[in-house]
């Protein structure tokens, strides 16, 4: 019998300071289309299904099965899919901390295809979403270490740094919760009560708080989140009014078109009008127009 027994150094680096924010699913429908923002906290997406292209910075890349994709901070962007063969993904927002990387352009964005190591970061993102879903006693410890351990890891494979956002802007985990439920659900039937038991805190104490970090009440975010999606709707199909106002969540259609004029002071048949005659005037020659 022979044992081989190894010491353990005793480590001198302090834990990550990050705070795991959210982790969720998505997938996209026909119908969906996913429009710019930016968060205030790093965001991974993982592609488990489905093919597309990520935009950001005037660029667009494409984006496939087991591609990693890193958006650090402030970075405005959007995902687009195939409709032919749909994203689906797993996200983590991660408060704390940005990545640095020669592959960074601009510090901005990182893409590392993973089907190499596929087993592994599932295996992870898998436990994360188990985790969150279930809430059983102490899983806020073992999130945080499962987050932990995943970074790690991602930094032995790959050339990345993390790098600690010492001043990050404020907001709090529980506004980024629920503007990331909005972004998620914003077809379904939304009140304040809906997004207070979501995301389990007191509905005063979130209008209070989600209107100091971001300006405006949620219920007001939702509808601007709704008329952004109808604008690109309105751009680019030929689904009657109607049709938009119910895929965007509006109860009615009237309160569609008084919600869309009090935003951006026309109806959305002016808008929809407008955006054509540009899209005419730019198809046309200077000979066509004289």
């Amino acid at each position: 019998m022979s044992n081989e027994i190894y010491e353990i150094p005793q480590s001198k680096r302090e834990h990550l300071p990050v705070k795991l924010l959210y982790v969720t699913k998505a997938k996209y429908d026909t119908d969906w289309h996913s429009t710019n923002h930016t968060h205030h906290f790093t965001e991974l997406l993982y592609i488990t299904k489905g093919k597309g292209t990520f935009i950001f910075s005037k660029q667009e890349v494409f984006v496939r099965e087991h591609d990693m994709i890193i958006i650090n901070p402030n970075t405005e962007h959007t995902e687009k899919s195939n409709p032919m063969d749909p994203l689906e993904y797993i996200a983590l927002g991660i408060q704390g901390m940005a990545f640095s990387s020669p592959d960074l352009p601009g510090g901005q964005v990182s893409f590392f295809n993973l089907t190499q190591d596929k087993n592994f970061y599932l295996l992870y993102l898998n436990q994360l979403m188990e985790e969150v879903e279930n809430q059983k006693e102490n899983y806020e410890l073992i999130v945080h270490n499962l987050l932990e351990n995943l970074l790690l890891k991602m930094m032995r494979k790959n050339p990345l740094n993390l790098e600690k956002v010492s001043h990050p802007e404020k907001i709090s985990k529980d506004v980024a919760f629920i503007k990331h439920y909005i972004k998620q659900n914003f077809r379904e039937k939304i009140n304040l009560d809906i997004l207070a038991e979501a995301g389990h805190i007191n509905k005063y104490y979130l209008a209070h708080s989600f209107k100091k970090s971001v300006g405006v009440s949620p219920i007001e975010y939702l509808i601007r989140t709704r008329i952004r999606e109808s604008k690109i709707l309105l751009e680019t199909t030929n689904y009657p009014i109607s049709d938009i106002s119910s895929i965007t969540g509006f109860s009615s259609q009237s309160f569609f078109a008084q919600s869309f004029k009090r935003v951006t002071n026309l109806s959305p048949s002016q808008y929809r009008n407008m955006k054509n005659s540009s899209k005419k005037n730019k198809g046309s020659s200077p000979k066509d127009k004289s």
